[in-house]
């Protein structure tokens, strides 16, 4: 079994990317984004999007940049000062509401980077420079449809460094009163999600998660909330100035009203289809591809990254192939 080092101070068994002293750059392009089992990955050409974030409001602009190999996907935020860096790794996370954040050892703060970081992993991108010049990353129309067309039309190359996956060698799990989460051995990464909303009953997806899966299945799935409850929040947000739902609207997110959703539902059982591409997004942050099946019930980014972080500080539960 290949050793996991160097590892981070304090967190035993942490896996993460690690940039070597000499990287290589891309030595050819795959046409396509069949998976390569052996090495690692960058895009094969940058690109820029630009939005609005679903808790600050604020306008944004994203550049995805290719990364050297080694290099794992790192967070800029741009400033008249230079940039700060943020590594995209699950020690690195900060509980904040309704969003995966990552704070920076400098104390520099990203927000909402789940959707990115499951399109990412799915497009099977190992390395990646996100550069940005606000807090927040965009939300589109609260899918991550808009990554996914972004980078298939960037590409993939592929990098003179092994790639390695992450195997589930023993079932871990986590639980919060009638949520749970749990993964468990498996040659691929699936995943079985069940949640239940009031007055909409029970939705449940499950299969393998591939890049086409994830781009027919999981994408087009977008961020949802009850009006009942997101309209007093906004309300309160901007009482008190704190960023939450500040760029929520019917444009943005799937708005719940009563036993529908406003405008339909993108296919069948919208809203566990969301919360299993967020949960994609979160284990992403492990800094490897996973081999293991996940089960879910009700889920969200708070017991994700339990889940992340209990499964690696127990070096017995995993292993890099």
């Amino acid at each position: 079994m290949p050793q996991l080092s160097p590892v981070v101070p304090d967190f035993p068994g942490l896996a993460r990317n690690i940039r070597p002293a000499e990287p290589s750059r891309a030595v050819s392009r795959v046409d396509g984004f069949a998976r390569s089992a052996e090495v690692q990955t960058t895009l094969g050409e940058a690109f820029t999007l630009s939005g609005y974030g679903l808790h600050t409001g604020r306008a944004v602009t994203v550049r995805v940049a290719p990364a050297d190999a080694g290099a794992g996907i790192v967070f800029r935020r741009v400033r008249r000062s230079g940039p700060a860096c943020v590594p995209a790794l699950w020690h690195l996370y900060e509980a904040q509401p309704l969003c995966t954040a990552l704070r920076g050892p400098d104390g520099t703060l990203v927000r909402t980077v789940e959707h990115l970081m499951a399109s990412l992993s799915a497009f099977g991108i190992d390395n990646a420079t996100v550069d940005l010049d606000a807090e927040e990353l965009p939300i589109f129309d609260g899918s991550a449809l808009p990554w996914c067309a972004a980078l298939a039309q960037a590409g993939r190359h592929t990098l003179a460094l092994p790639r390695s996956r992450l195997r589930i060698r023993r079932t871990v799990e986590v639980r919060e009163g009638d949520r749970w989460l749990s993964i468990e051995p498996a040659e691929r990464f699936s995943v079985a999600g069940e949640l239940a909303l009031a007055k909409l009953g029970p939705m449940r997806w499950q299969g393998e998660i591939t890049r086409d899966s994830f781009v027919e299945a999981l994408a087009p799935a977008r961020s949802f909330g009850r009006l009942k409850w997101a309209v007093p929040l906004k309300l309160y947000a901007y009482a008190t100035g704190r960023p939450v739902l500040r760029g929520a609207n019917l444009r943005t997110t799937a708005a719940i009203l009563g036993d529908r959703v406003i405008g339909g539902m993108r296919g069948a059982d919208e809203p566990v289809r969301h919360r299993i591409l967020d949960l994609v997004g979160d284990l992403a942050l492990i800094g490897h591809p996973v081999l293991g099946h996940v089960t879910a019930r009700h889920t969200g980014h708070r017991l994700n990254h339990a889940l992340v972080a209990a499964l690696l500080r127990d070096p017995t539960a995993w292993e890099l192939v």
